[in-house]
């Protein structure tokens, strides 16, 4: 132990205190492990469902344009040129002229054979015209003239309610004109018909028709 030392004043001291040397400890090694990095593979499943389900959509468009379709026909001017009331026998005379138009919405040309004009009474036929054949292009319309002219007409099955609507001073006539074609697809032809009934009221006092109504068919 080391002396004690005296200081000026009188009094004695202490030496510092002795410690033993301290030595580090070595550091644990740290590892780190490195996982190698693999490509994702892609679900083969989803990417051959992806394909299949783009090409049934592709399909389905497809026949959505391309599948065949009835011509659109509508009457877009309809008139009357003469009307006749004979009273003994009851019967008249009528001539209407018809302008017609056919529409093709297809993307293929349509040959149609004719097209006729029919005009009836309560349901009943009472004489019709018919126009010869004609082309139509594709995605293309067409107008066609007809006139329908007949000539003492008697109506024996309904000449009781024909003698009412003669006192009431209108006549309905039902007209209806049909279209028959052929759609020329590829190596084949396709049958179509398309129809548009219209029904007129006629004023037996003036002769003249006083309202018209058409919707297709």
């Amino acid at each position: 132990m080391a002396p004690s030392k005296i200081a000026a004043d009188g009094l004695p001291t202490s030496s510092p205190a002795q410690f033993p040397p301290y030595q580090l400890l070595p550091s644990e090694p740290q590892y780190v492990i490195v996982l190698p990095r693999y490509p994702r593979r892609r679900p083969f499943f989803s990417r051959n469902a992806l394909i299949c389900a783009s090409v049934v959509i592709l399909l389905a468009v497809a026949v959505i344009l391309l599948w065949p379709s009835e011509p659109q026909v509508s009457v877009s001017r309809l008139r009357l040129r003469r009307f006749k009331l004979h009273l003994i026998p009851l019967s008249f005379d009528i001539t209407l002229d018809l302008t017609v138009k056919v529409r093709n919405r297809d993307f293929y040309s349509v040959d149609y054979r004719s097209l006729a004009v029919l005009i009836g009474y309560k349901g009943k036929e009472l004489g019709k015209v018919s126009s010869g054949k004609g082309h139509l292009r594709a995605r293309a319309s067409s107008y066609v003239n007809a006139t329908l002219e007949l000539e003492g007409v008697e109506v024996f099955s309904d000449v009781v309610s024909l003698i009412e609507d003669v006192a009431k001073g209108f006549i309905s006539f039902d007209t209806v004109t049909e279209i028959d074609g052929l759609l020329g697809l590829l190596w084949f032809d396709i049958p179509l018909q398309a129809n548009v009934s219209c029904e007129i009221v006629v004023d037996t006092n003036n002769q003249t028709m006083t309202s018209q109504n058409c919707y297709p068919e």
